[in-house]
């Protein structure tokens, strides 16, 4: 092998350094890796025209010490009223505190912690310890004008953790992460918000050991920040996981919550249905910390049987078939897969490499079988629940599949992406390093308008020179599915990115796409609220705004676009 064939850019392996920029923006676990692999690294090269030199040497890695030039706005009177609220070892106003839970895992966000750049933090961090503590905070916030920024696991991708008006960032996931009743005749369970998913799955699957259950459940929800994020930023974000086709977004999963606004306690009714008017569960669910505090929620849980669960993977001939495909399984009323999930061509053939199958003999195979790259589009799935309906679901995908002349990939494909479904965020940091950036949007779409949307948006991603636009829908439902943008360019400069990601977002929206399907709104994606709503529809939640929160203290600043 030559040497310029051996040659592997020096991607970080070490854990970034306790009190660094990089310890904020890395994703997931500190000590977690995933690099480019050599057929990944060969299409980067290839596509942004970079030869091995310019990966010799990295560019801002964000190693150095957070420093927080930004003044402390509240009193020190304020401050220690809040630490005869929490105790002062649950009061934060240094630096690192002060950047880290006043940020999320946007995209800017990184590029600018790189650099340095703090535009906005907390003027306080506070850890709540229950219910009571949150009750005092919002009250005395309240009546000092005290803004307050609810944190939970801090995997954010739409600003929702920006602190824009100084105030409190309140972390949640430190203390109030318990829980507080498991009914298994109901099958519900009531937790604390800032419990994180590892933690409440765990808990589920081991419940007769550690909830004196007679069976195992799962929360049937698994988004890919999934390690990192909390029940109540699912919740207040409208989350959805990866086996959501059958199990459900969060918007169905949760029955009931317990709120502390500046208005007022109060807790929803857990019942499955009523006929009681509008539902006021559904009104807070996705209200992403604007109304109030999150303190405790009732979610449905699942029987747990893996040992049912069905692999499959399939190539299409073309993206029109794998789209007609999938809306006939969704339609066809015999069962939703788990996993359900097809990509367009320039992600399956990206896929094909990350999965290790671009080169092998299987791959000769699909080329021969007439499956040709930049036409082909992969779809993975599995099937959950009963074995009999697992089973069912699975024959008959097959059965559809095959009307629409699909091959077989059997369940390798699906496999792989599964063992990797938490981790290829984790490239983020590696591309990041050497002026890669890699982003995504996504939408909620119906059947009758998917293309237009598809084509619409990737036409203005596309018209950028060197720039990869990976699609894939991965939540389905009878009426439409979602579109989920990845999109990579080899571009470093604030402005130039700010830009980028405004253009893409104006064209989901102008191409009749939702502005979100399961990201939130935050505040980056604020401004476009008012013309995708309508002023009618504002209006109302301006309304409920000013009934739970008078004084404005609940996540100022632009969230949801409420007070722009």
């Amino acid at each position: 092998m030559s040497k310029k064939e051996s040659f592997t850019p020096a991607w970080t392996e070490e854990a970034p350094r306790q009190g660094s920029y990089r310890s904020i923006f890395k994703w997931g676990d500190p000590a977690g890796f995933k690099h480019p692999n050599r057929g990944f690294y060969g299409m980067v090269k290839e596509v942004f025209e970079m030869t091995d030199s310019d990966f010799a040497q990295p560019q801002e890695q964000g190693n150095e010490t957070v420093e927080c030039e930004l003044p402390i706005r509240i009193s020190g009177e304020q401050i220690r009223a809040f630490e005869g609220i929490v105790g002062k070892e649950n009061v934060g106003a240094d630096d690192y505190s002060r950047v880290k839970y006043g940020a999320g895992k946007t995209m800017e966000e990184a590029l600018m912690l790189r650099k340095g750049i703090v535009e906005s933090a907390p003027d306080l961090v506070l850890h709540p310890r229950n219910r009571e503590d949150v009750q005092k905070i919002v009250a005395y916030a309240s009546e000092q004008r005290i803004p307050i920024y609810p944190y939970g696991g801090g995997s954010s991708v739409t600003f929702g953790f920006q602190c824009a008006k100084g105030g409190i960032s309140l972390v949640m996931s430190t203390h109030m992460n318990r829980m507080l009743e498991f009914n298994e005749t109901n099958q519900t369970i009531t937790v604390e918000p800032g419990i994180l998913g590892p933690a409440y799955e765990k808990m589920l699957n081991e419940a007769p050991e550690v909830l004196g259950a007679k069976r195992r459940y799962t929360a049937g929800h698994f988004p890919q920040s999934f390690e990192y994020s909390s029940v109540g930023g699912w919740i207040a974000a409208l989350g959805s996981g990866q086996q959501s086709s059958y199990y459900g977004d969060m918007y169905d999963i949760v029955l009931s919550q317990e709120y502390v606004t500046p208005a007022g306690t109060f807790k929803t009714l857990d019942y499955p249905g009523t006929a009681t008017g509008p539902k006021v569960n559904d009104i807070m669910k996705g209200s992403e910390g604007t109304y109030g505090v999150l303190v405790s929620a009732t979610l449905k849980v699942f029987r747990h049987a893996p040992e049912n669960r069905r692999y499959f993977s399939y190539l299409f001939p073309t993206w029109e078939a794998a789209v007609d495909a999938t809306r006939e399984i969704s339609q066809g009323e015999f069962g939703m897969p788990g996993v359900f999930r097809i990509s367009d061509p320039e992600e399956t053939d990206v896929g094909l490499k990350l999965y290790g199958i671009e080169g092998t003999p299987l791959e000769k195979v699909i080329r021969l079988r007439g499956y040709k790259p930049m036409e082909r589009c992969l779809f993975i799935g599995t099937t959950e629940g009963e074995k009999a309906f697992s089973q069912n679901v699975a024959r008959n995908v097959k059965r559809v599949c095959k009307a629409h002349r699909a091959m077989s990939l059997g369940g390798y494909a699906a496999k792989r992406w599964e063992h990797g479904r938490y981790t290829d965020p984790y490239m983020r940091e590696d591309l990041n390093d050497y002026g890669i950036m890699i982003d995504t949007l996504e939408s909620g779409v119906t059947w009758d308008n998917l293309h237009g949307l598809h084509q619409g948006v990737r036409e203005f991603i596309k018209a950028r020179p060197r720039t990869i636009c990976m699609t894939h829908a991965s939540h389905f439902y009878p009426q439409g599915t979602n579109l989920y943008f990845i999109f990579i360019a080899r571009m470093n400069d604030l402005d130039e990115y700010r830009d980028f990601q405004a253009g893409i977002i104006d064209r989901i929206e102008k191409h009749g796409g939702s502005l979100s399907h399961h990201h939130g709104v935050g505040r980056m994606i604020a401004p476009w609220m008012e013309r995708h709503l309508g002023t009618p529809q504002m209006d109302v939640l301006r309304a409920l705004k000013r009934h739970f929160d008078p004084k404005g203290i609940m996540n100022p600043g632009g969230t949801l676009g409420l007070d722009l």
